[in-house]
């Protein structure tokens, strides 16, 4: 995977965040991933900062990184825009080599990268490790589940249309080329890697899951 081949999907990715079903698994990952009133936040993935704008009010400082150097322009100008960019940190870099040091922070978030990964195991194991004992990483991934046909049923029966519909079907239809998991597979593989507690919680009537690694 190559940063370039997201350059040219930016307002792409930032309308994704804005849909309603994506936007509402946002708001439930930054819930199950715990407190984040003065605590150090890392995004992996970034996108447009969509979800670390959610918290920065709360946090002590946010993090993002991507492989996309326009993704990141984007981010500190959202952040610049909404008059956040002092709390805030935008870096191009690999989630399998992420540029810090380890324990660097409370709760670490992933959300759709991690099934992208070539080796899924790599960027995991570099999420736990940046993450502080006592701390959580949270992830959205799609299950194995997810397809487009199920994806264009969940469409229908809660009335996406148009654009909302586009970006689910597009995720649905990578999802199917890439990792799925199942919720027993995920969980041996993040304790295998030394989380202590694991927990998920199904969305879009389980197309995708949310899981918490407590380390």
């Amino acid at each position: 995977m190559e940063g370039e081949e997201f350059d040219q999907l930016v307002s792409f990715f930032d309308g994704m965040a804005k849909t309603s079903w994506l936007s509402s698994i946002h708001e439930k990952l930054k819930i199950q991933s715990g407190n984040w009133k003065g605590a150090r936040i890392l995004d992996v993935g970034c996108g447009t900062g969509r979800l670390l704008l959610r918290g920065v009010d709360e946090a002590e400082h946010v993090t993002g990184i991507d492989l996309s150097s326009e993704m990141i322009k984007a981010s500190q100008q959202n952040f610049f825009l909404h008059d956040r960019d002092d709390k805030s940190t935008f870096l191009v870099a690999d989630a399998c080599a992420l540029p810090f040091e380890d324990d660097r922070f409370q709760v670490s978030l992933s959300t759709c990268v991690m099934f992208l990964l070539p080796e899924p195991d790599k960027g995991l194991k570099e999420l736990i490790r940046v993450t502080s004992p006592e701390g959580a990483v949270t992830m959205l991934n799609p299950s194995k589940k997810m397809n487009q046909m199920n994806a264009f049923e969940y469409g229908k029966k809660n009335g996406l249309t148009g654009f909302e519909q586009t970006t689910l079907l597009k995720w649905s239809n990578v999802s199917t080329r890439r990792h799925r998991y199942s919720t027993e597979e995920m969980t041996d593989l993040l304790k295998d890697l030394g989380a202590k507690q694991v927990v998920h919680q199904e969305v879009l009537d389980g197309l995708a899951m949310i899981t918490t690694a407590k380390i």
